[in-house]
C-alpha cells in the first residue's frame, strides 16, 4: 500500500515523501523546505525521489503540517448524538481546529493543567487534493487526495464554557493527525473500515464509517458552500459513540496513558499522553 508522509529530514528541514516499509523516499525539493499540500493537486505517483532515508532517521510530522483549514464535524454518528442527549439536527455541526493543536504519530498529546477532563475522539480525516467552491455531491470524491487518522482530543470543560466548541478543541498539542496519507484507490471499501479507539489497550470506540450521518460527499459539498476548499485542507468527519466524558464513571486521558486510533487499512495513530510541565 502506498503511503505518503510529512517529515523532518535529519537536518530538520521539513519535507514529504513516500513510505515504503522502513524506507522514506524524499519527494521534496533538494535543500529546501517542501510541503505535501503543495503537491496534492498534481500526480503524487509521478514525483521522482530526490533521496532516501531510513524511517528511523526522520521525524514524522502531522500528515499535512500546515493546512489552510481544519474543519471538524461534530455529532456525525447517531451513537454519539444519543450519548450526548442532543437531538439530531438537519445540518452538521462544524467547528475549527488550528494546525498547532496537532501532533504526529508517536508524538505525545499534552494535557494542559487547566483540565482533568481530557477526552479522546477517534475520527477519519479527509484530505482535499483538488480545491473548489460549491462542489456538487456527484463530483466531491474527485476532490479527495486521501485519508488519514485523526485524534480530536478535547478539553471538555473548556469546550462547554459556552455554546461554542473552539476553546476546548484548540489547546496546543491536544490532537493527533497521522500516521500517513492513504490515497482513495488503496481503500477498496471505505464504508466498511471501522474507527476503533483504544485507551491503554482497552477498546472504547468501534464503529464503521458507513454509520456516518452525513457522508463524505455531503460534507465536501456542504463545507465548500460556505468556504473555498484548497489542497491540503482537512475535514475531520466526526467521532463515534463511546467518548470518555459520557461514560459512567467518566474515562479521561492523563499523563502516562497511551491512545491508539485505528481505521482498517488506513492505519493506526498512536500517541502517548503527558501532563504539561
Amino acid at each position: 500500500m502506498t503511503r505518503y508522509i510529512s517529515f523532518a529530514r535529519p537536518d530538520g528541514t521539513p519535507s514529504f515523501g513516500r513510505l515504503d516499509g522502513e524506507t522514506v523516499h524524499d519527494l521534496g525539493r533538494a535543500g529546501a523546505p517542501s510541503w505535501l499540500k503543495d503537491a496534492l493537486a498534481g500526480d503524487l505517483g509521478a514525483l521522482a525521489a530526490i533521496g532516501r532515508y531510513p524511517r528511523r532517521a526522520v521525524r514524522l510530522l502531522p500528515v499535512v503540517p500546515n493546512p489552510g483549514k481544519i474543519l471538524c464535524i461534530g455529532l456525525n454518528y447517531a451513537t454519539h448524538v444519543a450519548e450526548t442527549g442532543r437531538e439530531q439536527k438537519e445540518h452538521p455541526a462544524v467547528f475549527t481546529r488550528w494546525a498547532d493543536t496537532l501532533v504526529a504519530d508517536g508524538e505525545p498529546l499534552v494535557r494542559p493543567p487547566e483540565t482533568t477532563r481530557f477526552d479522546y475522539e477517534g475520527e477519519l480525516a479527509v484530505v482535499i487534493g483538488k480545491g473548489g467552491r460549491r462542489i456538487g455531491r456527484d463530483q466531491a470524491m474527485d476532490h479527495v487526495a486521501g485519508y488519514a487518522v485523526f485524534q480530536d482530543g478535547s478539553v471538555r470543560d473548556w469546550q462547554r464554557h459556552n455554546i461554542q466548541f473552539t476553546p476546548g478543541k484548540n489547546f496546543p498539542a491536544t490532537g493527533g493527525f497521522g500516521p500517513a496519507l492513504v490515497t482513495p484507490d488503496e481503500v477498496a471499501d471505505l464504508a466498511s473500515q471501522r474507527v476503533q479507539t483504544r485507551l491503554n489497550g482497552e477498546l472504547v470506540q468501534d464503529q464503521p464509517i458507513s454509520d456516518l450521518i452525513w457522508d463524505i460527499p455531503f460534507l465536501i459539498a456542504y463545507c465548500s458552500t460556505f468556504t473555498s476548499l484548497a489542497p491540503g485542507d482537512v475535514i475531520a468527519t466526526g467521532t463515534p459513540g463511546g467518548v470518555g466524558d459520557k461514560r459512567t464513571p467518566p474515562l479521561y486521558m492523563k499523563g502516562g496513558d497511551r491512545v491508539d486510533v485505528s481505521i482498517g487499512v488506513i492505519g493506526t495513530l498512536t500517541n502517548p499522553v503527558i501532563d504539561e510541565a
